[in-house]
């Protein structure tokens, strides 16, 4: 045992240092599965104390971490750096404050995000960010990486609802950022933070806003023949005002692997289908449906259903939340996209991935959040095949090239992790990824935390010293 490693399992009970190649086996990889890297050992602490002394280890020691919880990233945003340290923090999942008149929730980074709804529920509250992976994505991931979710169109993201943070720099240093409310001075740290992608440290403790509970829900599913039908609508439910809680979109794939999945029902012979879901007080909703009914009636769909109960409302839910997970029925291997483009070119831009696809010879599911704009194209390939992986990976950066030449965007919430940094300069000029390096400098001036995401080339003071090369798929970064 060398002295480095030594001196970092003085830090944690031998059970909560993992260090044997079984053992890391299962952190070489988030949910971007084509890229895996080993690092040097996964460290479990168990109290804020003990992640402040494992940081300021990586500090002293210059070796790079990377912070993680349920490692549902899609973009490789906590894939490990080869001998670097993984930081998990499942155990850091309690619910420290919960104050139902203040109408906040603080909370440690390893807590689920459905959690801080289900213990808020009791009184009238949830948490509006509903990512996909609500049920076990972790509170820290979401705010690394500004999460959102399928209401994220009337409710906004991650950092609209958080209130404070207490963190831990690279550095080492802690800081305190915000409060129970909303009146402060000076800079937004909080707002700067939140979808730092783990550049900057590692949120301890976070103050999450709650919101009231909606009085009551108008849920409409309805189906189109074609996806460009499905996005005017979009269109057209935005012109007039109405600002639903949630506007989604699920095209022909999509629907096939989800009624398989979880039994979901959907009109037949569509090509797509738009889910729109009202909120809000009994008054208003009764007064909004009747202009958002009209509204999809003039949009020609084959048919339109809106739920009847509370069960059928949930049913359409689980359909959507269940797609990404059940495409895997159509297919071994998939990329999940996240480019955004401008709601009014919503039906041009799905059009235009039909036609990429299909010259790729690739098949393409649509699932998005069509309310904002942001696309989420799952790009179906069988790893096994030789190339299929390159020409999956051609064909998503030919739809986010596509998003940026539209006005958009590379992501939208996923951030842009190992997956798509080569595609940052396609959005920001020299001086604009000059100026994000020097702000991720003064947050961490070695470069030690996760590095190789987000920046295209080049490696930070820590990878220089550790002799480690900016990221390869499927290899991780290697050591000389």
């Amino acid at each position: 045992m060398t002295d480095p490693i030594r001196r970092l399992a003085a830090l944690l009970p031998a059970e909560r240092l993992l260090l044997r190649p079984e053992q890391l086996a299962a952190y070489e990889s988030d949910a971007l599965t084509a890229y895996r890297a080993s690092p040097l050992a996964v460290a479990i602490p168990e109290t804020t104390d003990e992640v402040v002394s494992l940081v300021r280890w990586c500090r002293g020691e210059r070796v790079p971490f990377v912070a993680r919880g349920s490692g549902t990233s899609l973009s490789g945003g906590s894939l490990p750096v080869a001998g670097g340290l993984v930081i998990a923090l499942n155990r850091l999942n309690r619910i420290l404050r919960l104050d139902p008149a203040l109408r906040i929730a603080v909370v440690e980074p390893g807590v689920v995000n459905l959690a801080v709804t289900q213990a808020a529920a009791p009184h009238g509250l949830h948490y509006a960010p509903d990512p996909s992976s609500q049920s076990i994505c972790t509170i820290g991931g979401n705010v690394a990486f500004n999460s959102g979710g399928a209401h994220c169109l009337k409710y906004g993201m991650t950092a609209n609802h958080v209130l404070g943070l207490k963190a831990v720099l690279a550095t080492g240093e802690i800081v305190e950022w915000g409060g129970a409310g909303r009146e402060f001075v000076g800079p937004d740290w909080c707002g700067l933070f939140t979808g730092n992608e783990g550049l900057f440290g590692i949120a301890l403790e976070i103050t999450l806003q709650l919101l009231p509970r909606a009085e009551c829900f108008h849920t409409v599913l309805a189906g189109y023949r074609t996806l460009e039908q499905a996005g005017d609508a979009v269109s057209a439910i935005v012109a007039s005002g109405l600002l639903p809680g949630a506007i989604e979109i699920m095209d022909a794939l999509a629907l096939e692997a989800a009624t398989a999945a979880v039994h979901a029902e959907y009109p037949p012979g569509c090509e797509a289908v738009l889910i729109v879901e009202l909120e809000g007080t009994r008054e208003a909703v009764a007064c909004e449906r009747v202009a958002l009914d009209a509204i999809v009636a003039a949009s020609g769909p084959v048919e339109a259903r809106p739920a009847r109960d509370a069960e059928e409302r949930l049913a359409i839910w689980k359909g959507r939340k269940s797609a990404f997970s059940a495409v895997g029925r159509l297919s071994p291997d998939f990329i999940v996209q996240d480019g955004v483009v401008p709601r009014r070119r919503l039906g041009e831009a799905l059009r235009r991935i039909g036609e990429l696809a299909r010259a790729a010879g690739l098949r393409c599911a649509n699932v998005f959040h069509a309310g904002d704009g942001n696309l989420h194209p799952l790009i179906l390939y069988n790893g096994r095949e030789a190339g299929a992986l390159e020409r999956a990976e051609e064909l998503a950066g030919k739809i986010l090239k596509l998003c940026v030449a539209m006005g958009g965007s590379i992501t939208g919430e996923h951030g842009v992790g190992v997956e798509k940094r080569e595609f940052l300069p396609d959005m920001f000029g020299p001086d604009e990824i000059a100026c994000l390096e020097r702000i991720r400098a003064a947050f961490d001036p070695l470069g030690i935390a996760n590095p190789g995401k987000m920046f295209p080339a080049g490696g930070a003071p820590a990878l220089q010293h550790h002799g480690l090369h900016p990221l390869e798929r499927t290899g991780g970064i290697s050591r000389e």
